[in-house]
Parts: C-alpha cells; structure tokens; sequence
C-alpha cells in the first residue's frame, strides 16, 4: 500500500486531480478539509459530489452533522480507519484537501496529556509576556498577536505546570505516518483569482443561498461551522448588509486571503514535497505509483 497526500489552495484543483488518480491508481481517498465533514454542508464545501466521486471509496466526508463537533483527534480517527480499510482491501491512500494543520499534525503528531484548550483568562498581551518570561527560546517563535497559538501554549502551561519547551521535551509527539509523499499543486496569483472567481459564480447559481437558509433554520448561527467562508458572507446577505453582487464578490475576497494563508502555511511547513503546475504534477504522482 502507498499513501501520498495532495495539497494546495483552495480551487486550486486538488479534487479534480485526486479523483483521476484513484480512478489510475487503485486508491481510496481520505478528505483533508475542516468544512467536507459536516453532513448538509455541499455548496459551501465544495465537496465533491456522489455522482463525483463515483464508486472511488471516501472518508472524512460527511461525518459529522453541523451542530456537532469535530477537531484534529477525529481527524485522526478517520486517518485510521481509511488505513485500516485500504490496507485490508488493497488500495493504495491519498489524502487530499486544504487543512494543513491535519496534515501537520498526522505528519508530526500532537504530545498526549493536554485534555483540552484553556480560554485566556488574563489579557493576550499579558499571556504572551508571562510565557516569554517562562520560555523564551519557545515563544520567540511564535507571533505576540497569534492568539491561536498563544492559547495553545498556555494550555500546556496551566495543565500541566510546566514551560512548553519542558512539557513537549518529556511528551514528544508520535507521528501516524511516516515517509509519507506530499504533492503540491502550485498556481500563478491571478490564475488562480480567476478560479476562485468562477467556484464563487458556480456557488451563487447551485445553491449557496438556500443551502445556508436551511443551515441556518436548522442549527441558528452558533455551530464553529457557521462561521466558514460562503456562509458567514451569505448570512450578511440574507441580513440585508450585502447585496447579491457583494456577496459574491465577498466571497471571492474571502477565499483568495484563504487561498494566501494556505500557501504560507504549506510553503513553511512542508519542506519535503513536489511542487508542480497541477498538468505535470498528474504525471509526477502516477510516476510515484510506479515506482
């Protein structure tokens, strides 16, 4: 069994190309998308469809409901069971999709111990100086505005007493896979304006607006999901703040700073991968298959 994982920006291609390389290669495909999970959530996803997908076997799709929770460590159960079904049935893996930090994590794994996250309950700037203070080699390398991460770091500190540098020393993380073959699909900026233009267009005339209408009837505006991008603009549309043609030009504004942030994010994290235009990145894969 080979496994081999698919990233890029958003409307980069990434579904497209991994559905033709299942249908070559004999794979199944695991889902590497925050917003694929949730059951009734298609338009905005932009999860592939059932007639898509064809009789090419999925997980991470579908999950969960909208008003459920999912994070990292399901992630990792879906990883799981993927693995467990390709390798009892023969098939190779592929894992695809946007979310870079399930990526991350199945590559790097997490440290066990930390049950979960603790809201600050003293001010960011306060938060970020009492660790400094505790740990400065670890916290020069995070930013005084990343709150993401300077949550995470007092997680660790107020549960387990210790700096971060101390408790990840003596909880190192296990990875869930090893050697695993990372493919990048790469665009030029205004190509890839171009199509994160034309998915918002497809978007506004399959649905999107109704979907969110039933979204919103059936689990209000609480759920974590609720707040993605095409739905939160779309709630802005239905409350009367943006016209139809702002909504879909919001959208598309939305989804290209995304688009930014996942390029960032995979540029500095990913060392060891093959970056392509997605025509020749096809044929870099199918030769990985080969070898």
């Amino acid at each position: 069994m080979k496994e081999i994982a698919i990233i890029g920006s958003t409307a980069s291609g990434k579904t497209g190309l991994s559905l033709e390389i299942a249908q070559q290669t004999n794979s199944i495909i695991l889902s590497l998308d925050s917003l694929s999970v949730y059951k009734e959530i298609d338009i905005a996803s932009a999860k592939p469809t059932k007639e898509e997908r064809g009789d090419i076997i999925h997980f991470g799709i579908d999950e969960v409901y909208p008003n459920e929770n999912f994070d990292v460590t399901q992630f990792f159960e879906c990883y799981k069971k993927a693995k467990d079904f390709a390798k009892e049935n023969d098939k190779n893996l592929i894992i695809v999709g946007g979310t870079g930090f399930y990526l991350k994590a199945l590559v790097e794994g997490l440290s066990t111990g930390i049950e979960q996250d603790i809201k600050l309950d003293i001010p960011l700037d306060e938060a970020y100086e009492l660790l400094y203070s505790l740990d400065k080699v670890y916290m020069e390398k995070i930013a005084q505005n990343d709150k993401y991460r300077i949550e995470k770091a007092y997680s660790v500190y107020k549960q387990s007493n210790m700096s971060p540098s101390e408790y990840f020393e003596k909880n190192p993380k296990v990875p869930l896979t090893k050697d695993l073959e990372i493919f990048e699909i790469v665009w030029e900026r205004e190509e890839l304006k171009k199509r994160i233009n034309l998915r918002t267009s497809l978007m506004i005339k399959e649905g999107i607006i109704d979907e969110v209408i039933y979204l919103e009837k059936n689990y209000r505006r609480a759920p974590n999901c609720m707040a993605s991008i095409g739905i939160v603009e779309t709630l802005d549309f239905l409350d009367g703040k943006l016209t139809k043609k702002e909504l879909e030009e919001k959208i598309s504004l939305n989804t290209a700073k995304l688009a930014k942030r996942q390029n960032t994010f995979n540029k500095g994290q990913f060392k060891n991968k093959t970056s392509n235009i997605i025509e020749n990145l096809n044929s870099d894969i199918i030769k990985y298959f080969s070898l």
